[in-house]
């Protein structure tokens, strides 16, 4: 329970910086074009609001019942009026609040057909500071902020982690015991222990190595049991092969048998074993790796094994008896004190054109992963706020959280480009439409538009957590 509240926690503030941040650079545009900008909100209220505050009148409010199109409609004259008045446009023309649905947020233009679909204010003539007297480039632009802010925060987010946190990273080619696979890597040629080389022929750079493009690669080289250089042809559609058998990791580092301590009184400081060991077979069985030395100790539980050992230059031969739960109790030496490590520290400069490399990077990558969307198993891989969260690791870890949070701001901003009526990519396409021919789309068209675009949206909403239900209670 503790690891669903944490990972829903990281959830609803990583979506709270990116709703603010997308909401900022519309409201932003906004402000800086004239344009009036009424509410801005973090999260959706429906009936009423948990907290709102209106600087014209200077008044905090607690949950609130939402104010009526005719109360909207007389706030705007106001502002208006201020405006023909004052001839500037001014943060406290806009109410700004919380919700209580923790699932977006908004940013009401004033003089525009959204969301909100407040039909009243469209019945005004049309003033200076309506989005509809602006010119097209001026609406591209509003329209076009929030999509901007939310790339350009994924940025700053992988410049600040590189940072603060550099990279860190076992080079591939230098992993001597390889890798292990899943079972479907094994059955399109990969073998355990295989050391990766170079993808369609070009040498892997394991600091920006893309697992992704590379299983959509033509082959894969790798060098086996240390003298073979071996190409492993990636089967078509592989990856979503992958994601039809529900596999999340297609391969990880293989960990030979180092012993870092043992535990006294235990089995094996009994048979005395040293810091420094490495244990490379149980009886006649090798044990290159924990992966088959875990399952082969745990078979032989309560029997007296021989261990073929490694210390230092030398072989010898350990006799030990493991316990009934197949344990021989010592810790084992952690990867990164057996493969070499390479660290890279990025200064402020280095870092801008490595957070905007990384956030191309995540771009592309995600882009053409959308090509498996529109397969039936992709279409059932869909997944709503469960999938989210289920991202986020289940103790809070800063470094995880900016890395996903990052990642949802790329998505965020590509989702939010897509041509969809209700989505800025929608109003976009209006636009550009109207700039391209000069011809405007008509209110009706607009409105109905906005209408069949939020319908398949809130159905799109729907069927992505009816997916996440089905597959958490039922698959």
């Amino acid at each position: 329970m503790e690891s669903i509240l944490i990972k829903g926690l990281q959830l609803i503030v990583a979506l709270s910086l990116l709703v603010i941040i997308h909401e900022f650079g519309h409201y932003l545009f906004a402000r800086i074009f004239g344009i009036r900008a009424d509410r801005f909100f973090l999260f959706f209220n429906p009936k009423f609001s948990l907290v709102t505050y209106d600087p014209l009148t200077r008044k905090w409010s607690f949950f609130k019942r939402n104010t009526t199109e005719e109360e909207n409609l007389e706030r705007a004259k106001l502002v208006k009026k201020r405006f023909d008045e004052t001839g500037k446009a001014s943060w406290r023309d806009t109410v700004y609040g919380i919700g209580w649905i923790p699932l977006g947020g908004y940013v009401s233009i004033g003089g525009m057909i959204d969301e909100s679909m407040d039909k009243k204010q469209m019945e005004e003539p049309v003033h200076p500071t309506d989005f509809r007297s602006k010119p097209a480039w001026q609406r591209f632009f509003v329209m076009f902020g929030g999509v901007l802010f939310n790339f350009i925060l994924a940025i700053i987010i992988y410049i600040g982690i590189a940072i603060h946190w550099g990279d860190s990273y076992v080079p591939y080619d230098k992993a001597f015991g390889g890798m292990d696979f899943c079972d479907l890597g094994l059955e399109a040629g990969f073998q355990n222990g295989d050391v990766l080389l170079t993808v369609d022929g070009n040498k892997i750079n394991s600091a920006d190595f893309n697992l992704f493009k590379a299983l959509e690669s033509k082959s894969i080289t790798v060098l086996r049991d240390g003298k073979d250089t071996v190409d492993v042809e990636i089967p078509e559609n592989f990856i979503l092969k992958l994601n039809d058998a529900g596999i999340k990791q297609f391969m990880a580092f293989r960990l030979p048998v180092v012993v870092k301590e043992t535990i006294l009184n235990q089995p094996a400081e009994k048979a005395g074993l040293l810091s420094g060991d490495q244990i490379v077979a149980i009886d006649s069985i090798s044990t290159p790796s924990y992966s088959e030395f875990a399952p082969t100790l745990l078979e032989n539980a309560d029997k007296e094994v021989t261990l073929t050992v490694k210390r230092g230059d030398n072989t010898i031969f350990v006799k030990a008896i493991p316990d009934e739960n197949g344990k021989l109790g010592f810790m084992l030496t952690p990867l990164n004190e057996i493969y070499p490590v390479e660290t890279v520290d990025y200064s402020f400069f280095a870092a801008i054109p490595k957070g905007i490399k990384d956030g191309t990077n995540q771009l592309v990558t995600y882009v053409g992963s959308l090509k498996y969307l529109f397969t039936k198993s992709g279409a059932q891989s869909v997944g709503g706020f469960g999938s989210i969260g289920a991202l986020f690791p289940e103790k809070w870890s800063w470094y995880s959280f900016w890395q996903i949070t990052a990642f949802l701001s790329v998505i965020l901003a590509f989702m939010n480009i897509l041509p969809i009526p209700a989505l800025d990519g929608g109003h976009i396409v209006f636009v550009l439409y109207e700039m391209g021919t000069r011809r405007k789309p008509s209110e009706k068209v607009l409105e109905y538009s906005q209408m069949i675009g939020l319908a398949f949206l809130v159905f799109l909403l729907i069927y992505a957590n009816a997916n996440d239900i089905y597959r958490f209670f039922i698959k």
